[in-house]
This record gives structure tokens, C-alpha cells and sequence, in this order.
């Protein structure tokens, strides 16, 4: 079950068939597509014991389970005690940390304060002029959606991030570097991530969104159309197979291409398909459009097989398996191929500084062969080895670049 925060103590409460809990003509189910007051409830706990709780529907009443199969919104009782019905014990298995949840989490008096003062810490102009210095000839940012309502997006997001995006092409264009902007989260979740915008895990985007899609990548065309820094734009980032199907995917990219190519003649970077899906599979289409490149992304990382090999062996797949894919995606009428996201880290984590040392050397080598180049996962991160800057001034990383 996912939990809709309306405010601190009032909830939704969304089930695996993708509808909300509200109340029905024989007891609690799931009832609606749509939340409306009647599918909110009050999580009431006890103070003492924050994870032992009781739910109140809108009818004023508590839930209590008469069976396996049915519970009903007709308590009136207070008690605490481990025989009352409506009495439950509440655990959290799964949390998502994404923008919406911070903004939501905050609320909209503290939540343009806590992104302000991020927008005006995380990346800086001196980062740029750090950037530039170490040889690097652009950045990859990520935005959401609702960048394209800026500065009153719909809640909960707040304000601000157009304006963070308008200094880091002013940055680039200062020090000589180009910007390709990511469309990284679209609305309704393209891959059910945190990162993606999901707002409960569920992704549901599909060919009913594309048009709203569209709109958000050609307003990000307009805008920064004509700016000397654009060195490309993405229509969406990790598009997860099969829920998006090649066919809307295609679709949608073929539109989001249209309507760059209004307002100009930068890359189009379109993003393959995370999940069961022909890694080879966009290079057709591909290669239907002009100044167009096809972004991957490898880590060592999120399966057994990783998490199994020792340090030698992370080496040796870069070397010869990436190295292998590489080459095969590298042909005359190809695209060019972007590696879009990779990381220092690698999936037993416990290697030593020569070992990071040598697994990102690995990476360099062979990523450094991309026909469109690599952007590593983050700048800045609290994960030691998945920020670049850390690796960079701590010597686990040296670029050969220019």
C-alpha cells in the first residue's frame, strides 16, 4: 500500500490495483481512481508508540477489522489495547526521496526556503569554473516536468528551478562549456524511480502523456534555443521497458525531435530503454533523423552478478564486455552513442583506494571511446563514489580529457 500525504496526519491510501481505499457500500475497499475527501483518512498514533496507529475515515468513525476480508469506517472506541479492532501496527518497507516528497514533506511555507537554499548551494559558478578547469567540456542536468510552469508550478513544487537552470547556461557560456539539458523526470513517472518524479512508485506514463510531454520539451527549446551553451537536449532519461512500450516511446520521440528542430539545430539525445528490452533497439529510428545521439547508461551495480565479482573482475568486464558493447554500437551509419551515466562504484564496495583507482581508470579508458562522450551519475554527492568532484580532489580519478 502506498500513502498519499495530503498534510502531516491526513493520507490517501493507494493499493496494488492502482485505486484508493475510501469507503463503500459494504465496508473499506478500493474504490476510486481519483482521491477525493471520502478516500482520505487520519492517521492517528499513540504517542508512545508512533508505529502503533488507528486510521479515521471521513465519517468521523475508526476503521476495524471484522474479518480477513472485510474491514469497516463504524468505530467509535479509544483504547490502545492489543484486542481492539482498530488498532494497527503500522511499518514503513519503502520511501522515495524524490523532489516531490521533499516538497510535499516540507510544505508550502518551509519548502521554498529548503530549495532555495539548495539552488543556491549545490552548484555554483565556482563549480563551473572547477568543471572547466579539470578538462571537462560540459554538464548533463536533470529536470522535472514542471520546470516548464516555473515560477508557480503546480504543488507541491515550489519555485526556483528555471531560475537555477537560466545561471548554469549563464556559467557555461562564461567558461566555455555546453549544457545538455535532461528531461529526467516526466509527468506520470516514466520508470516508477524517485528521480523520475514518481509520486508513489507507480509509473504510468504512456501514450496519454505525450502531448504534455511534448510541450515541456519545446518550451525548454525555446528558451535556451538560442544560446550559444546548448549543446543538446533529452527527451526523457531511463524510460523503464516493458510499461513504456516501444511504440509510444518512438512516438513520443519523434514528436519531442519536431518540436525541437523549431527553435533549433542542437543534438537530440534519446535515451534507451532500462529493463527487458534490445539495447540495439532505437538505432533504426535513430538513424531516420539528423544530429541525433542514443544514451546508455553502465554501472557495475543493482544485480547478483555484480555484487558477487571481486575488483579484477569489475575491471575485466569494463575492459571486455563494455568495451566489446561499445565497439559493436560503433559502426559508420550508426548513431552516436552517449554514456550517459556511470559511477566510480562498483557492486561489492569494499575495495581499497588502488582498487577505485584502477576500476575508474577501466571506465575512463573505455567510456572515454563513446562517440558522443560520458557524463558521470552526479557532480556532488553524499556518496563519496558517486561524486565526481570527491573523486577528482581525493585522486581516485584522473581524466584524460583535451
Amino acid at each position: 500500500m502506498q500513502l498519499w500525504r495530503v498534510n502531516e496526519s491526513y493520507f490517501n491510501l493507494r493499493v496494488l490495483n492502482k485505486q484508493f481505499v475510501g469507503l463503500g457500500n459494504q465496508g473499506v475497499k478500493a474504490v476510486s481512481n481519483t482521491p477525493t475527501h471520502s478516500e482520505t483518512f487520519q492517521i492517528v498514533r499513540k504517542d508512545d508508540a508512533p508505529n502503533r496507529v488507528r486510521l479515521k475515515a471521513s465519517n468521523g468513525f475508526f476503521l476495524q477489522v471484522q474479518s480477513e476480508t472485510l474491514v469497516t469506517a463504524d468505530y467509535t472506541g479509544s483504547s490502545w489495547d492489543d484486542s481492539d479492532p482498530s488498532v494497527l501496527n503500522i511499518a514503513i518497507v519503502n520511501t522515495l526521496q524524490g523532489e516531490y516528497q521533499i516538497t510535499n514533506g516540507y510544505g508550502p511555507v518551509k519548502a521554498p526556503q529548503v530549495m532555495q537554499a539548495h539552488w543556491d548551494s549545490y552548484i555554483t559558478e565556482q563549480d563551473f569554473k572547477f568543471i572547466s578547469a579539470n578538462g571537462l567540456s560540459a554538464v548533463r542536468i536533470p529536470v522535472g516536468w514542471w520546470i516548464a510552469q516555473d515560477p508557480n508550478p503546480p504543488k507541491p513544487f515550489v519555485g526556483g528551478s528555471l531560475k537555477a537552470l537560466d545561471n548554469a547556461f549563464t556559467w557555461a557560456e562564461k567558461y566555455g562549456m555546453k549544457v545538455v539539458v535532461d528531461l529526467h523526470a516526466a509527468k506520470a513517472s516514466q520508470n516508477r524511480f524517485e528521480h523520475s518524479g514518481a509520486r508513489d512508485g507507480f509509473l504510468e506514463w504512456g501514450d496519454s502523456n505525450i502531448d504534455e510531454t511534448v510541450a515541456v520539451i519545446e518550451f525548454l527549446a525555446a528558451r535556451y534555443g538560442g544560446s550559444p551553451s546548448l549543446g543538446a537536449i533529452e527527451l526523457m532519461n531511463e524510460p523503464w521497458a516493458p510499461d513504456v512500450t516501444l511504440d509510444a516511446l518512438t512516438k513520443y520521440y519523434k514528436a519531442g525531435y519536431d518540436a525541437i528542430r523549431k527553435h533549433t539545430n542542437a543534438y537530440v539525445i534519446l535515451s534507451a530503454r532500462l529493463g527487458p528490452a534490445n539495447p540495439k533497439e532505437l538505432f533504426p529510428f535513430a538513424r531516420s533523423l539528423n544530429r541525433v545521439a542514443i544514451d546508455v547508461h553502465w554501472y557495475n551495480l543493482f544485480t547478483d552478478m555484480f555484487i558477487t565479482m571481486i575488483v579484477q573482475q569489475n575491471i575485466d568486464y569494463i575492459y571486455n564486455q563494455r568495451s566489446s558493447d561499445l565497439d559493436s554500437w560503433i559502426s559508420a551509419d550508426g548513431p552516436p552513442i552517449l554514456i550517459g551515466e556511470w559511477t566510480g562504484e562498483f557492486g561489492a564496495k569494499n575495495g581499497s583506494m588502488e582498487d577505485y583507482k584502477r576500476y575508474t581508470k577501466a571506465e575512463v579508458d573505455v567510456f572515454g571511446g563513446a562517440t558522443f562522450g560520458w557524463a558521470y551519475w552526479s557532480y556532488k554527492c553524499e556518496e563519496n563514489h558517486w561524486s565526481l568532484k570527491w573523486m577528482i580532489d581525493n585522486n581516485f580519478i584522473q581524466l584524460n580529457m583535451r
